[in-house]
């Protein structure tokens, strides 16, 4: 059956949209129908209750939803063309961990904010080099199972060493529990700022090298005869990468299989050139981990479900029905 791409394209936008307006009046707080349409319109009381949790709570949190989104579902793309596997999720394979326990560090240390997402993208780059050279062998060729036990193996020790962290945080360690299950109640206007960002280098990076993420697809040999530095072009997508996760681990805490859902979707439907796999990525990542926000906010009256909870419900069966097609030889 032929596919209609741009259709879906419109309708994808559409929805987000719809989305984008309806996530506005979702929470524990109902703001009425009309008065939200005034204070989009920058009519009503300034003063008001309804004013204040619309410009400085709802909105600042459904932006970082889609920057987030954004950075994890393009990061996820460009880890699987890395390693030349869909299956590579920076989740999956320890490096959302690695990045959570930078950012852990950093608060134990007393450090602001701003250091987190420091933290948090040197701990991940570190663990993706270690991924990347223990999983690769000689002649380069990516060995599946190998980087699926080294990742799930890394990922495992982190998060020990992250509940000691937590066990030496002492009282305060709820709060930093809540946001290492993905938590998104902390957005503001200066943490969007921050994450705009990693998201606007990315945004150049990928751009400038559409071609040559297109070409490490293949073998190293022809990457190489084509005139690519392959050894050095993959350190640079690592460090743009683990810069993006390390970002968005700072601020959000654990949220998982982004990165995994949306780029296999996205191939699936429009093919799997980097040319529009990786943008498409970013929009579509930003779309779902908006929808799984508006869940979060929305199914229950009295609290806030974390939104790492509603992405692993809809990732873990995901990555099951991977694993089977990957035993069927159809990955």
């Amino acid at each position: 059956m032929k596919i209609n791409k741009k259709k879906i394209l419109v309708v994808s936008l559409i929805f987000l949209i719809c989305l984008f307006i309806f996530s506005l009046f979702v929470g524990n707080y109902k703001i009425n129908f009309l008065n939200g349409i005034n204070i989009i319109l920058g009519k009503g009381d300034f003063n008001s209750i309804e004013y204040k949790i619309f410009w400085q709570l709802r909105l600042p949190r459904i932006l970082m939803a889609l920057i987030i989104g954004m950075l994890l579902g393009s990061s996820g793309a460009v880890t699987q063309t890395l390693f030349r596997n869909p299956m590579a999720d920076p989740y999956i394979i320890g490096i959302s961990a690695s990045g959570t326990f930078g950012a852990v560090i950093a608060y134990m240390l007393g450090l602001s904010e701003s250091y987190y997402g420091i933290f948090a993208s040197v701990f991940s780059f570190v663990t993706s080099f270690i991924i990347f050279k223990l999983s690769n062998s000689k002649k380069g060729t990516l060995n599946l199972s190998t980087l699926l036990i080294v990742g799930i193996a890394i990922s495992a020790f982190l998060r020990a060493l992250i509940s000691l962290s937590m066990y030496l945080i002492g009282e305060d360690s709820f709060r930093v529990i809540v946001w290492t299950m993905g938590y998104l109640g902390g957005g503001d206007w200066r943490k969007i700022l921050i994450l705009s960002i990693p998201l606007a280098l990315a945004l150049f990076y990928f751009y400038f090298n559409r071609y040559r993420l297109d070409v490490i697809l293949l073998s190293d040999e022809e990457a190489h005869s084509l005139g690519i530095d392959v050894k050095k072009f993959k350190y640079q997508v690592l460090i743009v990468s683990t810069f993006m996760v390390g970002f968005s681990v700072a601020f959000s805490g654990m949220i998982g299989f982004v990165g995994l859902i949306i780029p296999h979707i996205v191939r699936m439907i429009f093919g799997s050139s980097n040319i529009k796999l990786i943008p498409l990525s970013m929009f579509y990542g930003g779309v779902f981990l908006l929808f799984c926000d508006t869940l979060s906010r929305g199914i229950s009256t009295t609290m806030e479900l974390p939104i790492g909870i509603i992405t692993a419900i809809f990732g873990a069966p995901f990555f099951i029905y991977l694993a089977f097609k990957n035993k069927r030889g159809n990955l």
